[in-house]
């Protein structure tokens, strides 16, 4: 079976401006995430139905809203960008996809996988959209990169109670997209040698007492984030557990996970997998803590693309498991060659200092990389090594002409750093120089604090690069415990015997 994908009101009344319910710039960052999804789902056999505000002149929801979607106008018309694939227009007359149009005799002929909703308003028909579909039965994805509202504070709300109270599961675009990962335990983990000597231990006196019991262990979350290094996770498990004899639980790859939720439940003999109970921990810790720190800053930039800067911040054996959690989170893109490879997509990098620094001048280094580099590599200048960043993106701009992909402004601390002032004079310049299609990227100390200060501030960021925020997240901690000993409830003080219940395990092995 495949997939249905509602593409909820991205009508020209609510994406272009100039409209009285026009939903703003984070609605229109959310057009080529849509496109992209929009392409992989045909490509694949999945219908697409466009759901269409369609109102008559004197319609009654215009004592609430300014007359909108008028049918017969401009308004009511699917954006230019997406009107171009292929997909059955269904007009409706109110927040609900389903009263009054023909959507539910298609689905049912249908008999879709799931049902994958995209478009605006979040807290409005999206949510409409999304409760409709999970009242009768199906399954329900939301890429979140993919929905957006005009109110920030109502589009947050709307996804958590799309996910915790409907049961439709939030996916990112880019995770969902990338390849599966391939991941090989390392040789220190399988040996033991990362694990607290006391499982050691414990496993040389169960081989000498003759002790293996089939034991169910369950792990859980300190606090609330983004679950990373599941995938990593099953890897260790399908080389230890003994296959017929076990059965494990989990959630997914890059789901929300609640304060002591459990996320993991294994019911094997113990031996087979007591030794690896520290490294478990640790790799959902780090993974985690890392994935809901881009999280954040992704959810931040309201639609605005954020790239994982942080491979210089940590441990050399580990920066590709970091940008990889980074991209589960939400981002885009990482620097690093080693987590770009395990999230399946290209690495994200400009020009260093170092290069301009050596060349001696900033258009004639930008000139060399665009000389040299593959044509597929986006042509993004730094712009703040020797001169003021509005001029040297002007002198870039001339010199590479339409070639010249973005600017990026990476202002030093001693400068000041990049500032919205700043991407505002550099877009200003830039404008008025007649190059509107080059984009800004900033980098430099950026954090969620800052992230907001720039969107707050309506500066016209393309693209963020993040560093430490994300490779300096604090692991979220996770704890195992023994709940059941062949088949019999049990646990230590403090804690309740016998399985836990949580509806949102699958089964994964």
């Amino acid at each position: 079976m495949a997939n249905v994908v509602l593409v909820s009101d991205m009508l020209r009344g609510f994406l272009e401006e100039g409209y009285p319910l026009y939903c703003g710039e984070s609605a229109r960052r959310i057009i080529p995430n849509i496109q992209r999804r929009l392409e992989r789902e045909i490509a694949q056999g999945s219908t697409v139905f466009f759901l269409c505000d369609h109102h008559a002149p004197d319609d009654p929801e215009f004592s609430m809203f300014p007359p909108h979607a008028i049918e017969g106008t401009a308004e009511a018309e699917v954006i230019p960008e997406l009107a171009k694939y292929k997909g059955e227009i269904i007009p409706k007359k109110t927040y609900s996809s389903f009263f009054g149009t023909p959507l539910e005799e298609k689905l049912k002929k249908l008999k879709p996988e799931k049902v994958i909703v995209c478009g605006v308003c979040t807290h409005i028909c999206v949510l409409y959209a999304v409760a409709d579909a999970r009242i009768r039965g199906y399954e329900v994805e939301v890429p979140v990169d993919c929905v957006a509202s005009f109110d920030e504070k109502s589009h947050r709300f709307a996804l958590d109670y799309i996910e915790n109270t409907l049961g439709a599961k939030l996916t990112n675009l880019v995770t969902s997209r990338a390849r599966p990962p391939k991941f090989e335990p390392l040789a220190d983990v399988l040996s033991g040698e990362t694990a607290d000597i006391y499982f050691a231990r414990t496993l040389e006196i169960l081989r000498k007492e003759g002790l293996n019991p089939m034991a169910t262990m369950e792990f859980f979350t300190s606090r609330a984030g983004v679950l990373c290094g599941m995938d990593e996770v099953k890897a260790l498990l399908a080389r230890v557990l003994p296959k017929g004899k076990s059965e494990v639980w989990a959630l997914a790859e890059g789901d929300t996970m609640k304060e002591r939720e459990v996320v993991l439940r294994i019911t094997a003999p113990y031996q087979s997998y007591g030794l690896y109970e520290t490294a478990i921990d640790g790799i959902l810790a780090h993974c985690s803590g890392w994935a809901t720190a881009a999280r954040e800053c992704v959810e931040a930039a309201q639609g605005i693309p954020v790239v994982s800067f942080g491979a210089r911040h940590v441990y050399p054996t580990v920066v590709g498991i970091m940008d990889y959690a980074a991209i589960v989170g939400g981002c885009v893109g990482c620097s690093s060659i080693a987590g770009a490879k395990l999230a399946g997509v290209e690495p994200s990098g400009t020009i260093p200092h170092a290069l301009i620094l050596v060349i001696g001048d900033t258009v004639e280094a930008t000139k060399a990389f665009d000389k040299h580099m593959p044509a597929g590599v986006p042509r993004v200048a730094l712009v703040d090594t020797f001169r003021d960043e509005a001029e040297e993106s002007l002198l870039v701009a001339q010199a590479m002409g339409k070639k010249l992909t973005s600017v990026r402004l990476d202002t030093p601390q001693e400068r000041g750093r990049v500032t919205p002032e700043l991407v505002k004079e550099v877009r200003a310049r830039l404008d008025m120089a007649g190059f509107k299609k080059v984009k800004i990227f900033a980098s430099g100390g950026i954090n969620l604090e800052r992230i907001r200060q720039f969107i707050e501030a309506g500066a016209p960021v393309d693209a963020f690069g993040v560093g430490s925020y994300i490779s300096g997240a604090k692991p979220i901690d996770f704890t195992a415990d023994l709940h059941e000993i062949e088949g019999k409830p049990i646990a230590k003080r403090g804690r309740i015997p016998g399985i836990t219940p949580n509806p949102r395990l699958k089964r994964i092995m």
